[in-house]
């Protein structure tokens, strides 16, 4: 962190850094206990930069998260409006206002982390039982993988049934997060005490798609064709499928290539047909090119898992690389997008 940064620039793993740094050392490792692996490691290497940080800074810092604190308990004694009414009195409107906001954006959906780390036969014993509406709520805030195991292991009809209103999920009723917070405070004992923005949508099945396989993916769109043409249409448009990468022009190739990892390249090249393989080494320096085909050619048996993983790295930065518009799809051939 810069010796002269300012309380508004600091990014959420940097507070926590210096909130670690503010308690003693039995006291933040006892916090660390409660975090995974990875968050750990981001707050160790923010700690690991610190330098000469001005007191009144980690004072601010100390001061938000006593206020965050003390707004969680109010929301646990009572809900978000008695929060809001209580820190309005000590700190009036606006600031209450703020740090009600603040608490939301925390714990938001809190007691969906213990179903995060369900894995799919447990997550789909669970969710077996409640209504398709809940279901396709639940797991649109879950990650896509995550999702995608779940709607691997479900049967037909319920499949199609959640698939379908995943893609045409709107903004959720209060009784309907009453529902939800029911079915996931009987597994995780935890509470939502925050009305839901608009989620899930045909974007969010995409991505979940995405993750599938191509045979059940092709299955379930197929099923939801039946159901609703239009929905399914939608769907298949904003999926993106590693095959599709021989469509994209090649200078977005280039750019695609310069982003990529060269060992996520040559796994997921390892099924990919010809026609695909000769669109990316006509892309690559003639050096580049020969050294791929090599490791290609001298490439062991691999998991399928694995080069299934290194296609959805490629396929999520080709899909930030279009939305930050420095590429630009024409996969399902519209004709404003088609280039002559």
């Amino acid at each position: 962190m810069a010796k002269d940064i300012k309380p508004l620039e600091i990014t959420g793993v940097q507070k926590a850094a210096l909130l670690m740094i503010a308690l003693n050392v039995e006291g933040a490792s006892e916090v660390f206990k409660y975090l995974d692996a990875s968050e750990v490691e981001m707050i160790s290497t923010e700690i690991s930069k610190v330098r000469n940080i001005p007191s009144n800074t980690v004072d601010n810092v100390m001061i938000e998260f006593y206020n965050m604190v003390t707004a969680r308990e109010y929301v646990l004694e009572g809900g978000l409006d008695y929060a809001q009414a209580v820190l309005e009195k000590s700190f009036g409107f606006n600031k209450a206002v703020e740090i009600i906001e603040k608490v939301k954006n925390l714990t938001t959906l809190r007691g969906f982390d213990v179903l995060r780390k369900a894995d799919s036969a447990q997550l789909l014993g669970f969710l077996n039982k409640e209504h398709p509406q809940t279901i396709a709520l639940i797991m649109s805030h879950l990650p896509p993988d995550q999702t995608a195991a779940v709607l691997k292991e479900m049967q037909e009809p319920l499949r199609t049934d959640v698939v379908y209103r995943i893609a045409t999920l709107g903004k959720i009723s209060p009784q309907t997060l009453k529902q939800v917070e029911r079915v996931v405070d009987d597994m995780a004992g935890l509470s939502m005490g925050q009305s839901l923005s608009k989620i899930g949508g045909t974007k969010s099945l995409a991505a979940v798609l995405n993750r599938t396989n191509v045979s059940l993916s092709k299955e379930i769109l197929a099923n939801l064709g039946e159901k609703d043409i239009d929905v399914a249409g939608e769907v298949k448009r904003l999926m993106f499928l590693f095959e599709d990468v021989v469509n994209i022009q090649d200078k977005d190739i280039q750019k695609i290539l310069r982003e990529v990892d060269r060992k996520d390249l040559a796994l997921a090249l390892k099924i990919a047909d010809e026609v695909l393989k000769e669109k990316i080494f006509a892309n690559m320096s003639e050096r580049a090119a020969d050294l791929l085909k090599e490791e290609l050619q001298y490439m062991g048996m691999v998991k399928l898992k694995e080069v299934e993983t290194a296609q959805a790295r490629i396929i999520d930065i080709v899909k930030a690389l279009e939305e930050s518009g420095e590429i630009s799809l024409n996969i399902r051939g519209s004709s404003e997008e088609v280039y002559v």
